[in-house]
């Protein structure tokens, strides 16, 4: 049988010794008890597929003969060109079962393949397996595809996807989404004194949803008079759009007596794309020392901190140390760098693992129901605290970092609680 036809679960033998991960995300963060997080312990990893004594015949490992019993299906590109990251989020999923140590959870990996038809088929299998809960899939293609696959089944989703547009009643969306993100570092900029904002973003799904992450942002900081340009994310030359987004010839008609027409100027984009943005400000005499560079998550690259031209951008994106923490342990257990988005995969797991057994242990049912998973004060994961907004997309604790020297540096630590907040 293939790897991605195995359910995976524990069996007592196999479970560690040290559950130091236990305490990390066993619990609901509770308004006065989120104040710090427990450092990670080392342990041994074994894991089921390289433990044939605790195989059974059919290549499952076996549950205590006892009810109860959790199945939870998760929908990854196994196959394709982006195998390399399905097999890396299947790797963290299978750390975050090995990590809570739950003897009665089933993880079962479906191959979406990546396309429309494979999320359709993965999410069919894996209600025919009998799945109480879905996670994934990746992209959004797949993504629609489970959905139709799960249409009338009333077993929800936590998705990867970054397509907020897909987040629905029985779909829930736990990828980076640019909207906490963009509002984070617009108000941590606003309250170091940036008043005049430019906004330069593609036109996109994600520049969409950055841009509207920014005008809620905008009402709500009492910003006004902010500069929003948009560009074709296919578009071979920047240089026109930017160089009347900067009022360049006015500025030089006047001898740069105008000044800069605005303080920042926030960057949703990651990659070339933000570097070459970066130089082309800096060809219109916008360098970093007058108008600050603003990012989202796309930013989170030690490559763009190296960039002169983002030198000081600011961004928000998860705790870095709890990041690092997680990727130490990874390469631990597997010897490789895991994929970035591969934690996803972790915290929806472990998520998952955490509300069956309380929800078995409060009253002898696995609850994966919308009150369950809509819990105000949220839950921690590998990459800081996280819980489902009213619309179904993933709020989380965000830091905001800064490109310092070549490298990137916490300048404003994330949020422990969602105590003060309103969701």
């Amino acid at each position: 049988m293939r790897r991605k036809d195995i359910p995976l679960s524990l069996d007592s033998r196999s479970r560690f010794l040290t559950l130091a991960l236990l305490a990390f995300f066993s619990f609901f963060l509770q308004a006065c008890g989120a104040g710090s997080y427990p450092e990670y312990n080392r342990v041994n990893v074994t894991t089921a597929q390289g433990n044939p004594n605790a195989l059974d015949a059919g290549g499952n490992v076996p549950l205590p003969a006892e009810g109860g019993n959790v199945r939870v299906a998760i929908l990854l590109p196994l196959s394709g060109k982006h195998a390399a990251l399905g097999d890396s989020m299947l790797k963290s999923a299978q750390m975050a079962l090995f990590d809570l140590g739950y003897e009665r959870f089933e993880l079962i990996p479906k191959d979406t393949g990546g396309t429309e038809s494979g999320g359709k088929m993965a999410a069919q299998q894996a209600l025919q397996d009998g799945a109480q809960l879905v996670l994934g899939p990746v992209f959004a293609d797949a993504v629609r595809g489970a959905q139709s696959g799960l249409a009338g089944s009333n077993v929800n989703m936590i998705a990867f996807s970054t397509d907020w547009t897909l987040a629905r009643n029985d779909t829930y969306l736990i990828g980076f989404l640019p909207f906490d993100q963009v509002s984070r570092v617009v108000q941590y900029a606003r309250v170091k004194g940036i008043n005049r904002f430019g906004v330069l973003a593609p036109d996109d799904t994600y520049g969409n949803a950055a841009v509207n992450a920014y005008q809620q942002t905008e009402k709500q900081a009492g910003i006004s008079g902010t500069r929003v340009e948009r560009f074709s994310p296919r578009a071979a030359d920047l240089s026109i759009i930017i160089r009347n987004f900067t009022d360049f010839d006015k500025r030089q008609a006047m001898n740069d007596s105008l000044g800069t027409p605005f303080d920042a100027v926030l960057i949703p984009a990651g990659g070339n794309l933000a570097s070459t943005i970066g130089r082309t400000l800096n060809s219109y005499n916008l360098p970093p020392s007058q108008v600050r560079r603003l990012g989202t998550g796309l930013m989170d690259d030690p490559r763009l901190a190296a960039d002169p031209a983002l030198a000081g951008t600011w961004f928000a994106a998860p705790p870095p140390r709890l990041r690092a923490d997680f990727e130490n342990r990874y390469r631990r257990y597997y010897g490789e760098q895991p994929q970035r988005i591969a934690s996803l995969a972790y915290d929806a797991t472990a998520l998952a693992a955490t509300l069956s057994r309380m929800s078995l242990q409060r009253n002898g049912t696995i609850d994966f129901t919308r009150n369950a998973l809509m819990n105000p004060n949220g839950f921690a994961g590998v990459d800081g605290i996280f819980r489902f907004r009213k619309d179904n997309i993933a709020e989380r604790g965000l830091a905001v970092l800064e490109f310092r020297n070549g490298t990137i540096v916490e300048i404003d630590p994330a949020p422990r609680t969602f105590q003060t907040r309103t969701q």
